[in-house]
């Protein structure tokens, strides 16, 4: 059994100490030993092979939302929109063209383990795409996304079509139920989508409270989004027949049994003070992507009222057909900012966004037994990113602030996945 160390002059880890000159040793996969360099290095035995970097070790983020399958369509995320509407249309004037779906979730994923990105919840429309997370060496889960779907064609052979089309996804890894939005999927089609999720034992992920639009078209049938879905045949869904449910985006996905801790959303911007004690409640994580939601041209997130109330929140850096970057870091600095900005003061905010890329996206996944930490015993998923500073504290700013777009090495289940070694990577030796 062979026994690699990875050494680094700070170490920082959510819910540890942080460490100056830390260590973790890996054998079969696995973290063996994680601490004080000194500590680790007795304990690795003889003959162990170490690697010493410069800067920062850490747990590998974890993009708790984003579409790998649109990364050939990053024109539309690299330009500016001034709401929904117009973003949707610049996507769906590229998205029928022919493509290939495989190859460019390929690029995303490699682009992600570029990032420091060890797992991600990647939602596909194409059986293509499915396969990049796993033959990248990525973790996490492979959502399929279920849009457009009527009542009425539910009936006829829905359960049926979406069994399958699951069942087509290669794995690993893992997979999973995505009802697009409360405003693709008929309300029916949403329960039974639900309901389907805990039949089969899968989690589910959904785009939920993302624009205004939504918030009207949910209360009431109305607004703009209304009017686009009845002008595109989507006049019989309930929600627009019945005049809408008379109630917020939340309660609504509530009502319809689709929050459970099983469940996690993405966005979740336009939630008051009630649907966030929901989402509590119900042990329901959100992951928050506001560069996305910037390029669109939709408000931040309430970060700083998520903080405070103590909701559960994850860091997704969505698709490049809405962002710029799957950096979550860069999304990282975003809500630095925002919190700030709404108010947040708090000497703990470094801590709480770092922790919100690891073990929270871990959390929303279901996989927090396992990775979003570096622990003794948990799969070696780890990272080292260059930063300038000397001290662990400093570093930690430095990263959540200004954090590097490109990790010096990207360590998944073991497996050095990336690495710009030797520009970062000072020795490597038998102890």
């Amino acid at each position: 059994m062979t026994v690699v160390v990875h050494r680094a002059p700070i170490l920082l880890s959510p819910g540890s100490a942080p460490l100056t000159d830390g260590a973790v040793a890996i054998a079969e996969g696995r973290i063996r030993a994680v601490g004080p360099a000194d500590e680790v290095l007795a304990t690795a035995g003889t003959g162990a092979e170490l690697h010493e970097w410069d800067g920062a070790l850490t747990p590998g983020l974890v993009n708790a939302h984003t579409h790998l399958q649109y990364s050939d369509m990053a024109a539309v995320g690299l330009a500016e929109h001034t709401g929904f509407e117009a973003w949707m249309s610049a996507f769906m004037e590229l998205y029928p063209l022919p493509r290939d779906w495989g190859a460019s979730a390929a690029a995303g994923a490699a682009l992600a383990l570029r990032s420091g990105t060890t797992a991600v919840a990647e939602i596909v429309t194409d059986a293509a795409a499915g396969s990049a997370v796993h033959e990248a060496g990525l973790h996490g889960i492979t959502f399929w996304e279920v849009l457009g779907w009527t009542e009425r064609a539910w009936a006829q052979d829905g359960e049926r079509t979406v069994r399958a089309e699951l069942a087509a996804l290669p794995g690993p890894p893992t997979t999973g139920l995505s009802p697009h939005a409360v405003y693709s999927l008929d309300t029916a089609v949403l329960r039974a989508l639900s309901r389907l999720a805990r039949t089969l034992g899968v989690r589910q992920h959904i785009h939920a409270a993302e624009s205004a639009w939504e918030d009207a078209y949910v209360r009431s049938g109305t607004g703009d989004l209304a009017e686009r879905w009845r002008a595109n045949g989507r006049g019989e869904f309930a929600l627009l027949r019945d005049g809408g449910a008379g109630t917020g985006v939340i309660r609504y996905l509530d009502d319809l049994g689709a929050l459970t801790p099983t469940t996690h959303l993405a966005h979740g911007i336009y939630v008051d003070a009630d649907d966030r004690a929901l989402l509590r409640t119900r042990g329901v994580s959100v992951a928050l992507c506001p560069r996305s939601n910037a390029v669109i041209g939709l408000d931040p997130p309430p970060v700083a009222a998520y903080l405070r109330e103590g909701n559960a929140i994850a860091v997704g850096t969505d698709s490049l057909s809405s962002s710029p970057s799957l950096s979550p870091w860069r999304d990282v600095a975003a809500l630095f900012g925002i919190a700030r900005a709404q108010g947040y003061a708090d000497e703990d905010l470094h801590a709480r966004l770092f922790a919100a890329a690891t073990v929270g996206g871990a959390r929303a996944l279901g996989l927090e037994a396992d990775t979003g930490a570096l622990r003794a015993g948990s799969r070696a998923d780890l990272v080292v990113f260059p930063v300038a500073s000397a001290t662990p504290r400093d570093a930690l700013a430095e990263l959540v602030e200004n954090g590097p777009a490109e990790a010096s090495l990207t360590v998944v289940g073991g497996r050095v996945r990336w690495t710009t070694a030797p520009d970062h990577e000072r020795i490597t030796a038998h102890v």
